[in-house]
């Protein structure tokens, strides 16, 4: 592989898992280092298009996912304009049909309830098929299980799942939490990552160095 393909591409022979960060050219899609997408059924380069839904320039959200996440194949991002507003009498959108009612085409926008961002913390694992919900903010090490519908903020190093999600245990007790969050780990240099891997896979916060 040439540079470029080895930046988007993390795995020899493998074009099925990229660095996200070098598939995203959407200025309000902002992904940190060595966040990972995987995706078996589309090109996974298609990503803002295929997984990143609804969300339309004139709302100005954003989506905002840390560093060192994992992102499994068909994972989705609704935005607001998914959201038909509740304040009205009926769901249908008229202001986004504004030539057809003769409405004021600057009032686009009223046709959904704007929910705000959504913010994916590092070090977050979203599950296949996963759904994440426009206003939703995901805590640093939080995992979030197969098909999930995530409507709600999801805490730190909290496991969620189901229809919609809830929470379904802590990956860690509160003081190892505290310290996790304390220590950023995805935020130390490269060489001291490196150095630092096997205390990280084996679990064994006091050999952090």
């Amino acid at each position: 592989m040439n540079s470029s393909e080895k930046k988007l591409y993390p795995r020899t022979g493998d074009r099925e898992t990229i660095y996200l960060k070098e598939a995203v050219t959407k200025p309000n899609i902002i992904v940190g280092d060595y966040t990972i997408y995987n995706d078996f059924v589309q090109d996974p380069v298609l990503f803002e298009r295929n997984n990143v839904l609804y969300q339309y320039a004139v709302n100005n959200d954003r989506l905002i996912i840390g560093k060192f996440c994992s992102i499994a194949c068909g994972a989705r991002f609704l935005f607001n304009s998914a959201n038909h507003t509740k304040k009205s009498l009926s769901t249908y959108p008229f202001p986004i049909f504004f030539e057809e009612w003769g409405l004021n085409g600057r009032d686009v926008a009223k046709a959904w309830d704007n929910k705000g961002d959504i913010v994916i913390g590092n070090d977050v694992w979203i599950g296949y098929e996963a759904v994440i919900m426009a206003g939703v903010t995901i805590g640093d090490g939080a995992i979030i299980g197969t098909r999930a519908l995530v409507t709600k903020d999801v805490p730190p190093y909290t496991i969620v799942g189901g229809m919609p999600a809830k929470p379904i245990r802590k990956r860690f007790d509160d003081q190892t939490i505290s310290t996790l969050l304390d220590l950023k780990w995805w935020d130390w240099p490269e060489d001291r990552i490196a150095r630092n891997i096997e205390a990280i896979q084996s679990g064994k916060l006091g050999q952090l160095e």
